[in-house]
């Protein structure tokens, strides 16, 4: 099986994405765990960030 490069994921682990942005995996975790938080996807117990709306939310801020 192929593994597809990071940068072309839709939706990222929190180990992916703290590789990726450059952002502490214990950051993420805070940052994903706010109720209005929009770049998380839940997929059972397993946080996903979505890649393209983190982006934005970090132009942003």
């Amino acid at each position: 099986m192929k593994e597809i490069p990071v940068w072309e994921k839709a939706n990222l682990s929190i180990e992916e994405a703290a590789v990726y942005f450059g952002i502490g995996k214990n950051k993420l975790r805070e940052l994903t765990s706010e109720e209005d938080c929009t770049y998380v996807f839940w997929c059972g117990s397993k946080r996903l960030i979505k890649r393209k709306v983190f982006e934005k939310y970090l132009e942003k801020v």
